[in-house]
């Protein structure tokens, strides 16, 4: 049964019997059921073989084109945090609706694909188009993933407790003894259950700890920072030994340079994140209106393979184009199915071979047709926001 969150678009042969077809469905079918007339072109058949040859490879292109379709709008979803309001402003065809690019006089581009070539010619430009803009977006996203992992790295390290968290800010000049040939200041983060601890040991640690040496930095709700002044020659053993007792020896240098230079990094980064979210948004919401309507076309071009296997020639078919109530969905089809049964004759019984490739199965899948009707029928999935 098709599915009850797509736009099912449907072919009957154009012949006295289709005369007056839209008013007489819109007529039958539920009133919240929207229906259109669909400009099915009189393509070139071309021979038998070649659209044998089609039928069989377009589904695999179908599949392709509704996953890189989906990839967008989960890019955009991703972009937008999730907010459906902001993801209906950009998930549009032409700055119409994606219901309004179908259901509102939708006409094949006749400029960009023209109807003189042949199937299998428009098929490739079509596929050539998509693949572009899979890479592109491919390109783009990883890029933006990049700059952005990088980001949130940097920005992690602000947070987090004093045992992992950058000290940058925290730990200042007067905290630290610096360019001493002998000694050198240790940042130890103990946790809050074990200070008392800590003040009873950290001279013992090992032999040259400079005695009460050990002052408190700063605290948070689990960890309180210590600084405390020891022998170079110490560092390893002292360190080891703070491992044993569970406080944590920090790596840290203080140093103006070091911290000006992470300082403008993070801003660095926090700049070039913005202006590829900015890019990467407005080429999304680019490539989504593209994408869609190349995906249009090729289920049109599908419609009318199909169409010219069942029925034959002349190839001449009226398209409809139906958005379904998802409550009203059996109902709808059962009118269709009764309304369109003076086909049956017609219908060669040509059966439908499903695509085995795994490679496009997946969440999609159920795009592929899997029932036969006396009309031919494809689905344009719904963009859920």
């Amino acid at each position: 049964m098709p599915s009850d969150q797509s736009t099912w678009l449907i072919a009957i042969p154009q012949d006295g019997d289709s005369e007056g077809i839209l008013p007489e469905i819109t007529n039958k079918l539920p009133q919240s059921t929207s229906v259109a007339e669909l400009g099915i072109p009189s393509f070139k058949t071309g021979t038998l073989d070649s659209l044998i040859a089609l039928s069989e490879e377009l589904p695999k292109q179908d599949a392709f084109f509704t996953a890189t379709v989906a990839k967008i709008v989960d890019t955009l979803r991703n972009l937008l945090n999730n907010d459906p309001t902001k993801l209906a402003q950009h998930v549009l065809v032409n700055e119409r609706s994606v219901d309004n690019y179908v259901l509102r006089g939708w006409k094949w581009n006749d400029s960009r694909y023209g109807v003189q070539r042949s199937l299998r010619e428009m098929v490739d430009v079509l596929n050539k188009e998509m693949a572009s803009i899979d890479n592109v977006m491919k390109a783009k996203l990883n890029n933006y993933n990049i700059v952005k992992g990088s980001l949130v790295q940097m920005q992690r390290k602000k947070t987090g407790n004093l045992s992992v968290r950058s000290l940058v800010g925290i730990v200042s000049e007067e905290h630290v003894i610096q360019e001493s040939e002998y000694l050198e200041t240790c940042l130890v983060a103990v946790p809050k259950i074990i200070t008392k601890e800590w003040t009873s040991k950290y001279e013992r640690l090992a032999n040259m700890v400079v005695p009460r040496s050990s002052s408190p930095i700063t605290s948070d709700s689990e960890y309180t920072l210590f600084g405390v002044v020891i022998f170079k020659r110490v560092h390893d053993e002292f360190v080891q030994k703070c491992r044993e007792n569970k406080f944590i020896v920090r790596d840290f240098v203080y140093s103006e340079e070091q911290i000006a230079k992470q300082e403008e990094e993070l801003e660095i980064a926090d700049t070039t994140e913005k202006e590829l979210w900015t890019e990467l948004l407005r080429l999304s919401r680019t490539n989504f209106s593209e994408s869609f309507q190349i995906l249009v076309h090729l289920k049109i071009l599908r419609l009318f393979v199909e169409s010219v296997l069942r029925y034959g020639l002349p190839a001449n078919y009226v398209g409809l184009a139906i958005r379904p109530e998802p409550k009203y969905t059996k109902k709808t089809l059962s009118v269709l199915t009764s309304h369109f049964s003076y086909l049956s004759p017609r219908s060669s019984g040509r059966s439908k071979k499903q695509s085995t490739n795994e490679e496009f199965a997946g969440e999609y899948q159920s795009l592929m047709e899997q029932e036969f009707f006396d009309f031919v029928l494809y689905e344009v999935p719904w963009i859920v926001l």
